[in-house]
């Protein structure tokens, strides 16, 4: 017999001999009993299929923000724990990024770090000039999120490769801005508060950082409908299970950035010097 013509087919896998063929004559029908049996059994689950789901990937996102929410009210106490929680934050994230096999505990480990950095920086705006700026931020968050997954789940927004490259350039860009600005305030150069986001606009009156903040949430926007657009093809590819845990530091790593990305914004718009 002539072999397939498409090679992707050339697999054991997709062949059949003539042995095969025979014992598959020889095997009996099953019995009514056994059909009844395998179809009154309960559906396979993700442990079963080893396959990622919406539910699966759910419930891994809500244990990881869960664990956020504890590390963010151990921040909140002790808030002298923000920066080193920002750097092993910033460890664990590379560490995430990088490594071949996501790991959960890793996952869980970055959302408890990041927990306490968001609960100790928050704690730090409200002791200053900023009262009940970490409810507000918190509301902002949660508007944001939920507005971009109703809308990627109509199907009115959706990734797309020229949105995607708009986005990278935009992310390089304002990452180099930001590095600009931290060496200038660390040097001196500026001694306001939140740097070069201080800075009036000539002729608008308005602060950079009101201008830039608005568009880095539209950026952290994109960033959540890039991280669902994920979790669906992951999903429809019958992905590994395993991918949902890279899927949940995806959403968790955009989560954060969103959060402090509006409470800053929000202590511009507030006057911070």
């Amino acid at each position: 017999m002539a072999s397939m013509s498409n090679p992707a087919f050339n697999s054991p896998a997709f062949q059949l001999n003539q042995t095969s063929a025979i014992v598959n004559r020889a095997t009996p029908a099953p019995s009514a009993e056994q059909l009844d049996e395998l179809y009154g059994r309960p559906s396979a689950t993700p442990a079963d299929t080893d396959r990622m789901t919406y539910e699966d990937t759910i419930q891994k996102a809500v244990g990881a923000f869960a664990i956020l929410a504890v590390g963010a009210a151990i921040g909140w106490f002790l808030p002298i724990l923000a920066i080193p929680a920002a750097i092993a934050g910033f460890v664990l994230a590379l560490v995430n990024i990088f490594k071949k096999k996501t790991v959960p505990a890793l996952v869980l480990a970055y959302s408890a770090v990041q927990g306490v950095f968001v609960g100790g920086i928050s704690a730090i705006f409200e002791m200053t000039q900023y009262q009940g700026i970490a409810t507000q931020a918190l509301i902002g968050t949660a508007a944001v999120f939920t507005a971009t997954l109703l809308l990627f789940r109509s199907g009115k927004i959706r990734a797309s490769k020229r949105a995607t490259k708009v986005f990278l350039i935009a992310l390089v860009g304002y990452a180099l801005f930001s590095l600009v600005n931290l060496g200038l305030m660390l040097f001196g150069v500026t001694t306001s508060e939140f740097g070069l986001r201080t800075w009036v606009i000539p002729g608008l009156g308005i602060p950079l950082g009101v201008v830039l903040g608005v568009l880095v949430v539209i950026l952290a926007a994109y960033s959540l409908v890039l991280d669902f657009d994920a979790v669906k093809r992951g999903v429809e590819n019958g992905a590994p299970r395993q991918f949902a845990w890279r899927a949940v530091f995806g959403i968790v790593l955009t989560v954060v950035w969103l959060y402090i990305e509006i409470l800053r914004l929000l202590a511009i718009l507030r006057g911070g010097e």
